[in-house]
């Protein structure tokens, strides 16, 4: 059992309820989502030059691409984090703890 899902556990047993322990994992997915979407236009910026040659009719810069890339992966972490984030509010913290 990983140490995330036995501190989940824990929480439910003190008393969390299924909304805070699914705005907790949720608002973890958002934070991690945010620094790759930060690193990943960063690097996509600094890159551009190599990949130019590659475009046609999209300049290296353009921002409505890149929003559109960014904004498009984030809706698809978010939902992908809300799946283990339901079960995550679910879980019964007694057979959680006593299965480790």
């Amino acid at each position: 059992m990983t140490g995330s899902r036995i501190a989940m556990a824990v929480r439910i047993a003190l008393g969390a309820q299924s909304r805070e322990v699914l705005s907790l994992v949720l608002r973890r997915t958002v934070v991690m989502t945010g620094v790759g979407l930060a690193l990943g236009l960063a690097g996509a910026l600094a890159l551009s030059r190599l990949v130019a040659t590659l475009l046609y009719g999209v300049p290296p810069h353009d921002p409505t691409t890149l929003m559109t890339a960014a904004a498009l992966l984030g809706l698809v972490a978010l939902v992908a984090g809300y799946v283990p984030a339901r079960r995550a509010a679910r879980v019964d913290a007694i057979a959680a703890l006593k299965a480790d």
